[in-house]
Formats: C-alpha cells, sequence, structure tokens
C-alpha cells in the first residue's frame, strides 16, 4: 500500500480568488438590478427629449411608408411594425415617462398619442383635467380639443392658440401632427398645406436614407448566404487560425483568471460610472464610461497571458486565436460572410417571432445621444468604442477565455450556449434583446470552434455594432 500514490488534492482557490468572486457576484446583483429592478428610462439621459425624437421618427417614417409604392409597404410591413402598432408601442412608452417625468410636453405627447389612436375618452378627461389647471395646459387643451374632439373654435380665441401652435416649435412629428388636425379644422390653407409638407418632407428623407441602410444589409446578407453554402459544402470545417480548444490550459486555472479579472473589471465599471454620475449628461460622460467599460476586459486578458498563455508556451495571437495561418486572409473573408449571414437569419427569425407574440425591445435598450445628437467628436469616439473596442475586447473575453475555458470541461453544444447566456446576461437587455445577443453568442462560438481564430467572429461583431449605429445615427440624426 505505500507504494501507491497518493490522489493529488485539487489546488485551493485561495482568499483573493473567494473574495473576487463576491465582488463578480454583487456586480451581477447590481447590473440585474440595473436591468430590471427600477424604470429604464431612469439610465436615459434627457429621456423627454429622447423618448420624444424616437416617437416622433418612427411615426414619421409610417407616414411616408403609407405613401411608397403598395410592393414596398408589403415588404416594410414584413420586417417593421405598422402604424397602430407603433402607435401602440408609442404611447406605452410614453405612459412609463409620464410616470417618473415633470416636463409638460410629455404631456402633450402622451395626450396627441392618444387622440391620434383613437383613445378619445381618455383624451377628453385629460382635456378637462387641463382646463382646470389653466395657463399653458388651458391653451393646449383647447388646441388638442378642436383637433381632435370637434370642439367648435372660438372666433375670438383663435389667433391667440395659432400663436401657442406656433411656440411648439414645430420640427418634429406631434408638433406638425397637431398643427394639421387643428388647421383642417379651422380652415387654415396655409397652415394646412406646411404642416403636410413638412410631416411629408422629414418622413420622405428618412426613408431615403433607411432605404439605402436596408439595400446594403441585404446585400451583404446575399453575399453572407452564399458564403454559407461555400461552407456547408466543406461540412463546417474552415482552419483559419491555430487556436486549439479544449485550451491547453487547466479548466480550474482558466475559472480563477475569469473571476479575478471580471472583479477588476467590475470595480472599473462602477469606478468610472460613479465618477462620471456627478454630472451624467456631460459631453463626454458616456464616452468615458463606454470606453472604460471596454478596456476593463484588459485586466482580464493580461491576466490571461500571464497564468494561462505563458505557462503554455503561447504568444497572445495565437493562444486567443487572434493569429492567421498563411494564406488564409481569402477564407477569412468567405468565413466572415457565412459568420454574418448565420448570426442575422437567427436574429431575424427572433424578430419575426417576437413580433407574433407582440414582444418588443424597449426603446431605451438601443437609444445612444451621442448618436442621436451628440457633437462629432463624441459621435466619432462612440463610434470607435462601438465598432473598434467592443469587437475586439468582448470577443477575446467570452469567447476566447470563457468560451475556451469552458470547453476543458463541456462538450461544444454545452459550452458554447452557456457562454452565449453569460454574455447576453452582461448586455443587460430584455427578453427580445437577451436573446438576440444569446443568438449572436452562439454563433461566434461555433466559428471560434470550427475555425481556430477570432476573427471571424470580431469582424462578424463590428458589421453588427456599424449595422446597428447606422440605423440609430441615420434614423434619428440631422
Amino acid at each position: 500500500m505505500d507504494s501507491v500514490p497518493a490522489a493529488a488534492g485539487r489546488p485551493h482557490l485561495g482568499v483573493l480568488t473567494a473574495l473576487a468572486g463576491l465582488v463578480l457576484l454583487a456586480f451581477v446583483v447590481l447590473l440585474l438590478w440595473l436591468s430590471w429592478g427600477r424604470p429604464r428610462v431612469e439610465d436615459v439621459a434627457e429621456p423627454a427629449r429622447a423618448l420624444a425624437l424616437v416617437v416622433s421618427r418612427t411615426l414619421d417614417l409610417d407616414e411616408a411608408v403609407a405613401g411608397a409604392p403598395a410592393w414596398e409597404r408589403r415588404l416594410w410591413a414584413l420586417a417593421f411594425n405598422d402604424r397602430g402598432q407603433d402607435l401602440a408601442e408609442g404611447l406605452a412608452w410614453y405612459a412609463e415617462l409620464a410616470a417618473v417625468s415633470r416636463d409638460p410636453q410629455v404631456d402633450l405627447h402622451l395626450a396627441v398619442l392618444e387622440a391620434e389612436a383613437g383613445h378619445l375618452e381618455r383624451v377628453r378627461r385629460t382635456l378637462e383635467e387641463w382646463q382646470r389647471r389653466g395657463g399653458t395646459f388651458a391653451r393646449w387643451a383647447d388646441l388638442v380639443g378642436v383637433a381632435y374632439l370637434g370642439a367648435t373654435p372660438d372666433p375670438a380665441r383663435t389667433p391667440g392658440l395659432g400663436a401657442a401652435l406656433g411656440r411648439l416649435g414645430g420640427g418634429d412629428w406631434f408638433s406638425d401632427r397637431l398643427a394639421l388636425r387643428w388647421a383642417e379644422r379651422t380652415g387654415d390653407a396655409a397652415l394646412t398645406a406646411d404642416a403636410a409638407a413638412a410631416l411629408a418632407a422629414r418622413g420622405g428623407a428618412l426613408l431615403l436614407r433607411l432605404r439605402w441602410l436596408v439595400a446594403a444589409q441585404v446585400t451583404l446578407l446575399a453575399a453572407g448566404g452564399v458564403a454559407l453554402a461555400l461552407v456547408a459544402r466543406r461540412r463546417g470545417v474552415l482552419r483559419l487560425g491555430p487556436a486549439v480548444l479544449p485550451p491547453p490550459w487547466r479548466g480550474r486555472a482558466g475559472i480563477v483568471v475569469l473571476v479575478r479579472g471580471g472583479a477588476l473589471a467590475a470595480i472599473l465599471i462602477v469606478g468610472v460610472a460613479l465618477w462620471t454620475h456627478a454630472d451624467p449628461e456631460g459631453p463626454w460622460a458616456r464616452v468615458v464610461l463606454g470606453t472604460a467599460t471596454n478596456l476593463a476586459f484588459v485586466p482580464l486578458v493580461v491576466l490571461a497571458r500571464r497564468r494561462l498563455l505563458a505557462p503554455a508556451g503561447l504568444h497572445l495571437r495565437a493562444g486567443l486565436g487572434l493569429a492567421l495561418l498563411p494564406g488564409a486572409a481569402r477564407a477569412l473573408a468567405v468565413a466572415t460572410l457565412a459568420v454574418l449571414a448565420a448570426g442575422n437569419a437567427g436574429e431575424l427569425a427572433v424578430g419575426l417571432a417576437a413580433r407574433g407574440l407582440s414582444v418588443s425591445s424597449h426603446w431605451s435598450e438601443w437609444f445612444d445621444p451621442d448618436l442621436a445628437w451628440g457633437a462629432p467628436p463624441a459621435l466619432a469616439a462612440t463610434l470607435l468604442g462601438t465598432v473598434v473596442l467592443t469587437p475586439v475586447l468582448e470577443e477575446l473575453a467570452f469567447r476566447g477565455l470563457l468560451f475556451a475555458t469552458l470547453r476543458r470541461r463541456l462538450p461544444l453544444v454545452a459550452a458554447a450556449p452557456a457562454s452565449a447566456a453569460v454574455f447576453a446576461l452582461a448586455h443587460g437587455y430584455g427578453v427580445l434583446g437577451f436573446l438576440a445577443v444569446f443568438w449572436s453568442g452562439l454563433v461566434w462560438a461555433v466559428a471560434y470552434e470550427k475555425t481556430g481564430s477570432l476573427l471571424p467572429s470580431i469582424a462578424a461583431h463590428a458589421v453588427d455594432n456599424l449595422g446597428a449605429s447606422l440605423s440609430v445615427l441615420l434614423a434619428l440624426r440631422g
């Protein structure tokens, strides 16, 4: 018996790793609370301005699509909400905002949406309250009553109401739609023509922008479909890089690095968030926080290089799939297009299923004030972070390290969904956003497994982020 070697015990995780685990757990709880435990509008800079822009541009587009050729209307109906659905969604969002906002414009916009949706009894009760409040609210009550409830305009008060209508400023769907309705009721032909022209011009310009964007996306997806067919003919195997899965480091060592690196990232993100909280609506607050969130993954990568790759005799590029095999550049383009096609096909399926179930994402999940109205330097910095830093660092962390470490203990069919779920959870989205991000993470993990390189996933991630950013920029800016 003395000659039988004792079984090696598991290495102790250590106090530092245990403390890091507690920090990481607390950060996850905080993230869940921020995502689900309070109104999402509280996280938006200038929420009244932001929601007015989102709903106004959405309904501007509906006005333009209504005047498009029949074939184009049918195509838009396949992928986007109709006007009734957009009105219902806008009403729900405005009701949520009205519960926490003291901005009187929010009440006016909510009343216009209620009237356009045909909820006239609610509008009548609102106007009665406004008349009791007097002042600006009483004038708004007269305007909305004439425009939507068939109230008879008082000739003595019409000039004053016209001036009040002019003070609304125009330039958005709410003001122009109210002006159009009021002008039609009062017989003001000049104002009718001006309001209708403003709606048509703004909606037409928006539709033209989105036509070009959709055409580019469809072209890219068509090329991706061809690439996906080519990859399928090779039975899904297209080796591009030297990375191997499962990786050469021990699973337990990988978990230690992930926990410690994750804790460092959490501390950095929370610290910068507290620092920017002093001026959350400052011109660079979101840029600084977004950049810090991306760079928070750097300590994790440094730890992985020292604790996982160096002991295995690997360099960062080869060990985390950032290197290409000789002559693989053309295959990289094919693989990237195939990954894009697979990812977008799944997201399209999720979107269609969500529409069938009447599930939608909250507007605050995709809204970014720097894309919508930020100064050019802030816009450029936001795009740089979204299209360059985010894809590189997130793929290194979630696919290069988390997914790879899980592969030490789990097969592909378990490790890919597990890492994708963590990836989706980290984004803090609702159900629809979670499913879309989960699918992307799943596709990118499989791509890493099959190609031995993170480059296709990084490129596809960058293109997806660019497309999402351009959608917001083209729809809301200018």
